[in-house]
């Protein structure tokens, strides 16, 4: 009697743990730097020799604004013109619509470059209340490149780009919105031991080689 009873208990359990969806948790690193400090150069690198999906705030931001049945594009366009941070709610939800759709797709990928988030403090509170529980943020990858520098390359950049935020007025802005709100962002991981900084201002080679360095330590 018991014995009929357990092989139909085992016989049930396959099918019912087969109707459950077993999430995996998102392996993310956070890449930050100023504006023109190398970072999507460098995070299309990462993903040419590792195993990352390269998730750009900025780009997923200027997709959605190009969208004509958007509901935020203008509000997003707005935002970007004055060198301002996207409202959280925004980027939060095109972020994780972007790494579900790719885990779905792909059941190997579940490691993530998310360049250029969070900025500010309001970032990382909405984060940590949406993603934490199906992310885990192993570092910060921080591209560390003088203000100068950083002008100069958006500048050549907006030559070909056709960025509406690489010209002089919007930099200058961009460059105030990420020393007064995203350094302290990186200040805040420095606590905890997070960052890993690297020397921007070399060569886009060199650089590489510092963050290969980096990544093969890490794991």
């Amino acid at each position: 009697m018991i014995g009929r009873l357990l092989s139909k208990v085992s016989l049930k359990v396959p099918s019912v743990l087969d109707g459950v969806s077993l999430r995996r948790m998102a392996q993310v690193v956070f890449v930050l730097g100023g504006p023109g400090a190398g970072k999507g150069t460098q995070c299309s690198k990462i993903v040419e020799n590792y195993n990352y999906t390269h998730l750009s705030a900025g780009d997923l931001l200027r997709e959605e604004r190009a969208r004509p049945e958007s509901a935020d594009g203008q509000l997003i366009a707005n935002y970007i013109k004055e060198g301002k941070i996207v409202p959280v709610e925004i980027t939060i939800k095109l972020l994780k619509k972007a790494m579900d759709a790719t885990m779905q797709r792909d059941k190997t990928k579940s490691r993530f470059l998310i360049d250029g988030f969070p900025r500010n403090e309001d970032n990382l509170q909405g984060w940590n209340s949406v993603m934490k529980d199906s992310a885990d943020v192993k570092f910060v990858l921080f591209f560390d490149c003088c203000t100068d520098t950083c002008i100069q390359r958006c500048l050549d950049r907006g030559k070909n780009s056709g960025r509406t935020d690489d010209n002089r007025e919007s930099l200058e802005k961009r460059i105030q919105t990420y020393l007064q709100s995203t350094r302290p962002i990186i200040e805040v991981y420095e606590k905890q031991g997070k960052v890993r900084t690297v020397d921007a201002a070399k060569s886009v080679d060199e650089v590489f080689a510092d963050v290969k360095i980096i990544l093969d330590r890490e794991g």
